[in-house]
């Protein structure tokens, strides 16, 4: 039973951390979060497709470099993991970038009527326990958003600057 408190506890530290993560990233980088939440908000099924397509061709080539690492010889891991670490963390960062949209654009629809920084904070805490959901959350949800928010980060690299948040 203390078991569950722990997890509960650790998932409300996390939610918390999360939060003034994607507080910073949406102040630091005002104009790539709108740019990413204006295109979620236009086309999140050409998002996800393109999410889907890029992290599995980046994250296939970043598996099969740290394998082929892991067996060869100390130069040649070395050679060929700091490319496998290289985009593994640009991943991460378009994930960050990603799901800072798709935090101020739940925040957005689901609390309207508040400030800025509250609708981050709400909208991290509605994702944060919505993901936590065992099973759906974890495998459907999750991916979901994951994929949904990288491909709207790519596409809004590529879209013209007619967009002002």
């Amino acid at each position: 039973m203390t078991d569950i408190f722990r997890l509960f506890f650790i998932i409300i530290l996390l939610t918390i951390a999360l939060a003034a993560y994607f507080l910073v990233i949406g102040t630091l980088f005002a104009n790539r979060a709108a740019k990413t939440q204006h295109v979620l908000t236009a086309m999140p099924s050409r998002a996800f497709g393109v999410g889907l397509v890029n992290f599995l061709f980046f994250g296939v080539i970043a598996l099969v470099l740290f394998s082929i690492a892991e067996n060869a010889g100390n130069v040649v891991k070395f050679i060929l993991t700091i490319p496998a670490l290289l985009i593994t963390a640009t991943l991460a960062i378009i994930l960050s970038f990603g799901l800072a949209g798709m935090v101020n654009f739940v925040g957005e629809n689901t609390f309207s009527e508040q400030p800025a920084w509250k609708r981050t904070i709400f909208g991290t805490a509605t994702l944060s326990f919505a993901c936590a959901l065992p099973v759906i959350g974890w495998f459907l949800l999750f991916p979901y958003i994951g994929f949904v928010g990288i491909g709207a980060f790519i596409l809004g690299l590529f879209q013209r600057e007619t967009f002002k948040p």
